[in-house]
């Protein structure tokens, strides 16, 4: 992996990193209109311009504990392979550059997170981030968005 740019966010007390070139916009949270016999993960759907936008709470996807939003939380707007999809975070930190000596393998461990969606573990200064690889993380979890909802 070449020198790469990501954006890290908190997610309780653990910090990941996805790839900056995926960002569209980053936007305060509000609450989306929920879609009947969605995953709990999907809070909903929001009009974004025009475009119908998926809504998915990461906590909730990655089984971690129940979240308050509050003024910190935002959604992080992605395009996804062919897709425009929101993720909602705990907080946006910073842009890093990651240096190749930085970045080592993920660890092969049972966890909420396949390994297969985990890009490297990134270690700057005294922090570790974990660097998603969000389009597969994402569009693996879409069988789970209504079809109608993927434009």
């Amino acid at each position: 992996m070449s020198k790469s740019e990501f954006l890290a966010f908190k997610l309780g007390e653990e910090e990941y990193c996805i790839d900056i070139l995926r960002v569209q916009e980053i936007r305060s949270y509000d609450p989306p209109t929920r879609m009947a016999n969605a995953q709990p993960f999907i809070k909903g759907v929001i009009n974004l311009r025009g475009v119908i936008v998926p809504i998915i709470d990461m906590r909730l996807m990655f089984s971690m504990e129940h979240v308050v939003y509050d003024g910190f939380t935002v959604v992080i707007v992605l395009n996804v392979g062919e897709h425009v999809m929101g993720i909602v975070v705990d907080g946006v930190s910073d842009v890093i550059t990651f240096e190749p000596d930085n970045l080592h393998p993920a660890p092969q461990f049972a966890s909420a997170i396949s390994t297969e969606h985990v890009l490297a573990i990134g270690s700057l200064d005294d922090r570790t981030l974990i660097l998603l690889d969000i389009e597969k993380l994402l569009i693996s979890s879409t069988t789970a968005v209504p079809a109608e909802v993927l434009q």
